[in-house]
């Protein structure tokens, strides 16, 4: 059986099979596609709703637990290519 984890965007509780992982390398947000990097990790749907109300309520400085803004080019990028 597949863990819950629950989105920090939309704070829905989902499969962690259904959910994108996040870290924060060097103040940078990156999508972890195979949940494999070390860290703490924030998970979140892969959708455009549930980033932005993760970046608006700064959900994912909370949940990684860093200090100061987040760069969120990469994450940017990752939804455009998702389209």
């Amino acid at each position: 059986m597949d863990p819950v984890r629950t989105c920090v965007g939309c704070r829905q509780r989902s499969l962690r099979s259904t959910l994108l992982r996040v870290v924060a390398i060097d103040s940078h947000l990156v999508p972890d596609e195979r949940a494999t990097m070390p860290g703490r990790g924030a998970w979140v749907h892969d959708t455009r709703a549930c980033m932005d109300a993760a970046l608006r309520r700064r959900a994912f400085v909370r949940a990684l637990r860093v200090s100061g803004p987040l760069d969120t080019q990469t994450i940017e990028q990752h939804l455009q290519r998702k389209g």
